[in-house]
């Protein structure tokens, strides 16, 4: 079973879940995907055991010029504006902007046009310091602007025989699609708050418009008003967890601690949640 985890707010907890939930299940087989690879920060509470770093390449396109007549074909094909054809000078290629998807190379009528690698990243794989939870994060490059490609390759590492946790960039862009994709459930972390509640909206629109299953956790509950319960209510979204706003949480974190290991009763409720996850997608 694969479940993500986002939200449409950063800052709300997503990772203090995921983490807490994938040392929870001890029981079973677990592997945990960090793909918010501009900040990835799971691995900062497993302390792994590093086994392998690789780097992630995309592919850029080139031009042949002993070929291309400037006819501008490729630049007219990529809908991500990645080309421009100066006519008779030259063919300009902006690499940040390209998606590798190499319709330029496919529409180029002499063939003038190939991809070379371009590193965007690397790409960690290990297990958590008590080797209970195998764990694959990437980090993407500083100055690259598009995480997708480096999403879809850290999604590649998925090892179906496991339950597989996936923490997801905060937001409701292309790099949280691209994250939640192929998902079996989605738990939607937030909390009591106008801004929670603002972007919960957000993101609950994105997971329907997606066709995923999905029900919310709210972390620091107490706090701010109970606008969150009363808009999944009228939406039928069911809260799985209340995370209370408990200043021993908050120590635990800051501390770089897995609060369940602070307060061993959660341990338990992180398993049952895994079970409600479970009644959840059955439905």
């Amino acid at each position: 079973m694969i479940i993500s985890l986002a939200s449409g707010k950063g800052g709300t907890g997503k990772t203090t879940v995921a983490v807490n939930l994938a040392l929870s299940l001890s029981n079973r087989h677990v592997q945990l995907l960090d793909c918010d690879v501009e900040e990835p920060n799971s691995h900062l509470f497993l302390n792994p055991v590093i086994q392998e770093t690789k780097s992630a390449y995309t592919l850029v396109p080139t031009v042949n010029y002993e070929l291309c007549d400037f006819c501008g074909k490729c630049a007219l094909a990529c809908e991500y504006n990645a080309l421009v054809v100066v006519p008779k000078q030259e063919v300009m290629v902006f690499p940040g902007l390209c998606h590798g998807c190499g319709l330029c190379s496919l529409v180029c009528p002499r063939s003038a046009i190939s991809e070379q690698p371009r590193e965007i990243g690397v790409i960690k794989k290990g297990t958590s310091g008590d080797g209970s939870i195998a764990l694959v994060y990437g980090l993407l490059n500083i100055g690259e602007i598009m995480a997708t490609p480096l999403i879809d390759q850290v999604k590649a590492e998925i090892d179906p025989a496991k339950t597989v946790i996936i923490d997801v960039p905060p937001g409701t862009a292309c790099p949280v699609i691209a994250a939640v994709q192929g998902s079996d459930y989605c738990i939607l972390v937030t909390e009591p708050t106008p801004f929670g509640l603002y972007d919960l909206t957000l993101a609950v629109a994105v997971l329907r418009v997606l066709k995923l299953p999905f029900g919310v956790v709210i972390n620091k509950a107490g706090v701010g008003d109970r606008k969150v319960y009363e808009y999944c209510a009228a939406e039928r979204i069911p809260i799985l967890l209340e995370i209370p706003h408990d200043k021993r949480i908050a120590r635990s974190y800051s501390e770089g601690v897995l609060f369940i290991k602070e307060l061993p009763e959660w341990r338990e409720r992180f398993a049952a949640l895994m079970g409600r996850i479970e009644e959840e997608y059955e439905r």
